[in-house]
């Protein structure tokens, strides 16, 4: 077994078994990512959708896809049909996109709403405050080729763990709000994907049950 399938059952371990595992295998190769679905990896997270949709003619059909990164809304017509989760979407244009694909697709494609909560200005997302605003328009109701399944958010590249846990803490505030709000009847909005390599114990015991880490299963990015 070569170090990525170690390496990802080594982090299954480690993540409770109830907390979802996305390996994020954007800029390694297809090999690696082989060598993690021969240890039991089903779920992959790319960033690019060039690099995801060639990654995916190489893989079994078994793997589920998650789209983890910014999303130009040109480019969800292609990975719309199949994609299993878009974690981050970041403004109300590309949720509409979104539903429109999915409609055409005949599927409603399950994504989260990103917070921006971290101090660096390079990430995106809506503030809590325009999360909010734009969930009280209510027209995102009408974006039905859309399933809505929870938030995502990046905390701040920090050591300062205190810190890291406090935005945690404001987007497990923010979901609980949201969820008793506008979906306190859908039982499909439960994901909170918070946690990467280096944070994801401290988003775990702030209610993270999705996590996302790359640098622990395939080491360095290769290319």
């Amino acid at each position: 077994m070569t170090d990525a399938g170690r390496n990802w059952l080594e982090v299954r371990r480690e993540v409770p078994a109830d907390i979802g595992l996305v390996a994020v295998s954007k800029f390694h190769p297809v090999s690696a990512l082989l060598a993690a679905y021969d240890a039991g990896c089903r779920t992959f997270g790319e960033s690019r959708v060039q690099e995801l949709c060639a990654k995916r003619d190489q893989l079994p059909a078994d793997v589920e896809w998650h789209f983890i990164g910014h999303l130009q809304p040109n480019k969800v017509k292609y990975i719309a049909p199949f994609v299993s989760l878009i974690h981050a979407v970041d403004t109300p244009k590309l949720l509409a996109e979104i539903s429109k694909r999915g409609k055409q697709c005949g599927r409603r494609v399950p994504c989260l709403l990103q917070v921006h909560v971290a101090r660096e200005e390079t990430k995106f997302g809506f503030s809590p405050e325009e999360l909010l605003a734009f969930l009280a328009t209510e027209t995102w109701r009408e974006q039905d080729g859309a399933s809505i399944e929870g938030l995502m958010c990046m905390a701040s590249n920090t050591d300062d763990m205190a810190q890291v846990e406090a935005e945690f803490k404001q987007v497990v505030r923010l979901f609980d709000e949201v969820k008793g709000q506008y979906f306190a009847d859908n039982p499909a909005f439960r994901l909170r994907s918070y946690g990467m390599s280096h944070d994801w114990p401290v988003a775990v015991a702030c209610g993270s049950n999705l996590v996302r880490i790359g640098t622990r299963i395939f080491g360095e990015r290769e290319y």
